[in-house]
């Protein structure tokens, strides 16, 4: 694996960690808490059965079927430092959108349309 690789997939693990801590506190209502408790209402019970196996899924298993939808960096950046998940399928065009610092930190955990 490049060094470049190496490190969009730690950026990519740091940034589900992330999203698995601020679930876990629960008390940020613009990210990914937001996200999780949206889409639990939206889709069909079969959108679940088919994804997680249950019609009503708890929240972290929401999180386990996340899939990287894409990962950028700003025109002024000198490297990748926004990665966007989202749920599997077309199903919605919100992403959790984790973006890093220039030290490689998550900065924020943060729903987009």
């Amino acid at each position: 694996m490049a060094a470049n690789e190496i490190e969009i997939e730690r950026r990519k693990n740091a940034a589900l960690d992330a999203i698995r801590k601020a679930i876990g506190a629960g008390e940020d209502e613009s990210g990914a808490p937001l996200f999780i408790s949206h889409h639990l209402e939206e889709p069909e019970d079969s959108y679940w059965l088919k994804h997680v196996g249950s019609a009503r899924p708890e929240p972290a298993r929401v999180l386990d079927i996340l899939e990287l939808k894409s990962y950028w960096g700003d025109e002024n950046s000198d490297g990748i430092d926004t990665f966007d998940f989202s749920l599997p399928g077309d199903m919605t065009d919100y992403v959790i959108s984790v973006r890093f610092d220039e030290e490689g930190q998550v900065e924020s955990v943060q729903m987009e349309s």
